[in-house]
């Protein structure tokens, strides 16, 4: 059966039940076969009204809203990625920067050793030679000191030895003969 003929034997049903005083204890109104026309009318007009409204004004704002959250969220997206590129050139720059800025700071500090290194060995030589002209100054100095005094000694020795054998030996030596023997003892 259809819904219309069960929706009739209700009706019918009811109206036996209640013996048909109230004409409007009938059937449930929008389930009421005449009404049916009326309803499918104002249903066609709500549908085409609302459908006017939703495809005219309320999708495409919609539509617009959508379209503007993919533009916005694509710009976002070429300017994070825009970001990203400059960070990373950025990064790079300063990496570049600090290894160069590493660079220059090991061959400064070469240099300077370089240049301290140089500077001692300068100072070093330069003491050395005043030390070497110094001690051979010493050594003129001694050697002279020492001839002065070989002299003084030969000038004491030939007196003192001609007096010696006189007076030990009972010689009669002359200071020339002693000064003779001596330097033939230092030719030896």
């Amino acid at each position: 059966m259809t819904l219309i003929a069960l929706m009739n034997l209700a009706v019918t049903a009811a109206e036996e039940a209640g013996g048909g005083e109230h004409e409007a204890s009938g059937a449930f109104p929008p389930f009421d076969p005449t009404y049916f026309a009326s309803q499918i009318f104002w249903l066609l007009i709500t549908f085409a009204a609302l459908y006017l409204l939703m495809s005219r004004w309320i999708l495409p704002r919609i539509g617009g809203i959508i379209e503007e959250r993919r533009d916005r969220i694509a710009d976002d997206l070429d300017a994070a990625q825009q970001i990203s590129a400059e960070a990373d050139q950025t990064r790079s720059a300063y990496e570049q920067a600090l290894a160069d800025a590493r660079a220059r700071a090991h061959n400064l500090a070469a240099e300077a050793k370089a240049a301290m290194d140089r500077e001692i060995a300068d100072e070093t030589a330069e003491v050395d030679a005043e030390i070497a002209a110094k001690s051979a100054e010493a050594e003129k100095t001694l050697a002279d000191a020492r001839a002065k005094a070989l002299a003084e000694v030969r000038n004491i020795a030939a007196p003192t030895a001609a007096e010696a054998a006189n007076r030990i030996g009972g010689l009669a030596v002359t200071e020339k003969d002693a000064d003779q023997a001596i330097k033939a003892l230092e030719s030896r």
